[in-house]
Formats: structure tokens, sequence, C-alpha cells
């Protein structure tokens, strides 16, 4: 038995150090680093305690991208697991076309982020893009949904759930086909409506999998950085700057990596309690098999 274990943790040793090398010990040296001021030149980095988080709670950018960071997760986290669901509910079945409605559903998925940002900031050109054309069609007036700060960042959050949809919809599907059949036709002959099979079979029996996808699109949400880098670059007037984008800019466009990595520290208390929240909360509404 011993001999099993021993085995056990050899194979397991690679990818513990991976884990080590790129997660752990950064996520450590990073929260060292947040007790620190950064080094300009020929002055050196000194120990300044807890100034950096003092920064932190007067910056009202940070305030800011925390609010729309909030807005952010609020649209995308729901909307683009409830869309999941449906396109699997739609496309589990084994009709004709089901093969091509799971294609493209599927397809933004595999197209880089970059190519996307792009597609829809042709889509918001104002006077020129698609929206804009099909809004002339009915007499109404070009718009700038990117450039206006009113809906700047509700126009970043439909391209992301466009985008997530059919990540998340993969997942469902799997979870779809995994219920027994026979649960099912039992609930028909009892006479139990489509709605009642789906609240009472296939939403507990799928618990698990809206758990895991709850969890990664909440990830998702707060670590968004080159889509809000390419269309509005947190603009306009910081209306779409959230979290991650922000310590992308102190960090790398002004070099003050001290205070990024105090961002950082704080980016990962919040993911972190989230995540503990959220399997904390749903676990007990799992059926696991």
């Amino acid at each position: 038995m011993k001999r099993e274990w021993i085995y056990a943790y050899l194979m397991l040793l690679p990818a513990l150090v991976v884990l080590a090398t790129f997660m752990h010990v950064p996520t450590v040296e990073t929260f060292i680093a947040s007790f620190w001021s950064t080094a300009r030149g020929m002055r050196p980095s000194h120990f300044v305690g807890l100034k950096n988080y003092h920064r932190m709670i007067a910056d009202p950018t940070f305030w800011q991208a925390m609010h729309n960071n909030l807005i952010y997760a609020i649209i995308t986290v729901p909307l683009s697991m409830g869309l999941a669901l449906v396109m699997a509910l739609l496309v589990q079945g084994r009709l004709k076309g089901t093969g091509f409605m799971r294609m493209a559903f599927f397809t933004p998925t595999v197209l880089p982020l970059i190519a996307v940002a792009n597609i829809w900031i042709f889509f918001y050109t104002p006077g020129f893009g698609l929206i804009d054309q099909i809004r002339g069609l009915f007499g109404l007036p070009a718009s700038n949904l990117l450039g206006t700060g009113s809906t700047a960042l509700y126009a970043v959050s439909a391209v992301a759930v466009w985008k997530q949809a059919g990540f998340f919809m993969i997942f469902y599907l799997a979870a779809l086909q995994t219920i027994p059949v026979s649960l099912i036709e039992a609930a028909q002959l009892e006479g139990a409506s489509r709605w009642q099979i789906f609240r009472r079979i296939t939403l507990p029996l799928i618990m698990p999998t809206t758990l895991f996808i709850s969890v990664n699109a909440v990830i998702d949400a707060v670590r968004l950085v080159d889509q809000i880098f390419q269309m509005t670059q947190g603009g306009p007037n910081n209306a779409t700057a959230i979290l991650f984008y922000y310590i992308y800019q102190v960090g790398f466009q002004f070099w003050d990596t001290a205070y990024a990595a105090t961002l950082t520290v704080v980016m990962i208390v919040i993911l972190s309690v989230l995540a503990l929240g959220q399997v904390l909360f749903l676990d007990r509404r799992i059926h696991y098999k």
C-alpha cells in the first residue's frame, strides 16, 4: 500500500512542480511585492507596509473599475449560462440539423478573442456598422455604442456573452446526455409536463455542471483584458475599465509594479471568496451520483 502511494505522488510530481512554479510561487511573490515600493531607475524598492493598500482605498479609478466589474459580471454570468443551457437543450437530440446547430453555436468559442473584438467593432462602427445599417432601415439615427459612456460596458458585455455561451453549452450538453432516459420516460408516463421534467429532473441532475460553469464564468468575468484592450481601452472615461484591465494599465503602462501587485492580491482574494461562496451555497443543492 505504501508503495502505491509513492507511485501516485511520483506520477503527480510533474504537475505539482508546474503548479508550484507558475501559480503558487508567483502568488506568494505578488503578495510580498504588495508591501514594497516600485523600483525607479537607480532607486531600489523599499518596504512601505500597507501604504499601497491605503492608496488603493483612496483610488477612485479602482472603485470605478470594481463597479464596472460588478455590472459586467451581473450581465455576463447569468446570461451566458442561461443561453448556454437553452442552446444545449435545443441540440441535445439527434434530429436532422442538430449537428449544424451545434457547430454554429460553438463557432464563436474557437475564434481568437482579438478577431472577435474586431468583428464586433465593425458591427458597432457609427454610421457604417451592421447595427447602424439595420437601424437605418427603420429610420433610426446612427449610434456610437462603444463611444458613449452609458452604453459602452453593455456593448462589451454583449460580445462576451456571444463568445462564452457556446463554450458553456458543451458542458451542459455533456451533462444532459448523462441523464438516464428511463427517468424521463417514467415522468412522462406519470403525466409530467416538459416544464415539470426540466424543473424536477433535468435541472437538479445538472447542478454539478452548473456549479463548475458558474465558477468559471465568474473567473472569466474578472480576468478579461484583451477584449477591453482591443475594443475600448477602458474608455470612454474609464467606463469599460474593469479590475484586470486596470491592473494591466498600472503594471505595464504606468510601470507601477508594486501597486499592480496590490491590486492583483485584491483580485485573487475576491475570486477566492466568490468561488468558495459558490461552492458552499450550491453544494447543498447538488445531487451527486
